[in-house]
């Protein structure tokens, strides 16, 4: 049976909503996050984050979720520690994608039976929501930067672009502009959604 791990990666957050304080903002949206994977059927949950961020890791990980400290907020790392785990395949999560689906983590994991990576665009010009590998990660595979990635800077260094398939793309809540298209209607992001005020 395949193993699959879902790895909630504590990327840097620059921005809070009005009156949100920015420290207690990224901790409701990695929150969310981390509660998502937590139920996920098809892979089980993680955590990855450099030195400086183990505290927040350890205030938001389930009892026993396993938690990767990793020397940069990048991808690569995340892989190699979960191929160190004996995962076969492993995906890295940006954790402020508060209100994420978990059908957009399935569609990210399914090309992996025949590509060895996939990513999921955030719709906007810079930065990838995840990306996914199987393990060990292809050597190809550049060390990319979820905030600055897009599909086309991980397809470059392939040789094939083919490669890397692209799936669904789902917001990060990286400034107002995404704080707009919540769906106060989906399930989930119970911790961002008190920040807001309901």
């Amino acid at each position: 049976m395949t193993r699959r791990v879902v790895v909630a990666l504590l990327t840097a957050v620059t921005w809070s909503p009005p009156g949100a304080e920015l420290t207690a903002w990224r901790a409701a949206l990695a929150e969310d996050v981390v509660d998502l994977l937590a139920r996920l059927a098809q892979a089980e949950p993680a955590i990855a984050a450099t030195a400086a961020d183990l505290p927040l890791a350890r205030e938001i990980a389930w009892p026993g979720m396993p938690i990767y400290e990793v020397r940069t907020a990048t991808v690569r790392p995340v892989l190699e520690a979960a191929e160190r785990e004996g995962f076969d395949q492993a995906a890295v999560l940006a954790a402020d994608a508060a209100d994420v689906p978990g059908m957009i983590l399935g569609k990210l994991l399914r090309p992996l039976s025949s590509k060895p990576v996939a990513v999921a665009p955030t719709g906007q010009p810079t930065g990838l929501l995840a990306l996914a590998a199987t393990l060990p990660a292809p050597e190809w595979l550049a060390d990319v930067d979820l905030d600055t990635a897009t599909p086309m800077t991980v397809r470059r260094t392939a040789p094939q672009p083919s490669l890397v398939e692209s799936t669904a793309d789902w917001r990060r809540l990286r400034g107002p502009h995404d704080l707009a298209t919540l769906d106060p209607a989906l399930e989930g992001w119970e911790n961002t959604r008190a920040m807001l005020g309901g």
